[in-house]
């Protein structure tokens, strides 16, 4: 038995050392706002620390899966175009599957080594490693649907009570002056209120 104890022991000193941590994995809350015609991903600094990863390879990964142009500044993100907080917290999960956690033991504790120039995932927690492969457009990012100021068809379906036409186009309900019903309008959107859209014909 003694015999079996000292081959034991000499196994567990050649294990790697294991840095865990039992603290709870929390993806913070993407925090946006609109400057112009781009999305400000204001706590972009704060996810990269949680999720232990280096920016540029988070911003690198996101504008190609949001298929989009974008920037790192300071703390922040900037993404071209309109995004919605729910298709830019879908992109960051998908990023967390495939780059930061373990599909062995499910654990965060891990870190991306460069193996023949094969990118792995290495997992300090179980041991388990695996290849990274560069997801294409997995998710497609939802952009807003409508803007402000810009032009659309819009296919009325029903006529409002005080007789402009009436359009639904994702979560939007469209209210186009003097359109008829079934008649297919190209509109400008003038004011954009929640889910509520005023647009005029364009002649």
């Amino acid at each position: 038995m003694g015999e079996y104890e000292a081959y034991l022991d000499r196994a567990y000193e050649k294990l790697p050392d294991i840095v865990t941590t039992d603290e709870r994995f929390v993806i913070p809350e993407p925090r946006i706002f609109s400057e112009g015609k781009a999305t400000v991903l204001e706590n972009f600094g704060q996810i990269a620390d949680v999720l232990n990863r280096d920016p540029d390879h988070l911003m690198k990964a996101l504008t190609r899966e949001m298929g989009t142009a974008g920037k790192i500044d300071g703390q922040h993100a900037v993404f071209q175009g309109k995004f919605m907080v729910e298709a830019i917290a879908e992109q960051i999960d998908a990023y967390v599957e495939e780059y930061v956690k373990c599909s062995e033991c499910g654990r965060p504790d891990t870190k991306l080594v460069k193996s023949e120039r094969v990118l792995m995932l290495q997992c300090d927690a179980c041991g388990a490693h695996r290849p990274v492969r560069k997801r294409r457009a997995r998710v497609e990012a939802k952009r807003d649907a409508l803007e402000e100021g810009e032009e659309y068809e819009f296919k009325i379906e029903s006529v409002g009570s005080k007789g402009d036409g009436v359009a639904k186009v994702d979560k939007y309900i469209v209210y186009v002056a003097g359109a008829s019903k079934k008649e297919i309008v190209k509109a400008k959107v003038k004011r954009i209120s929640g889910t509520v859209v005023f647009a005029e014909p364009v002649r």
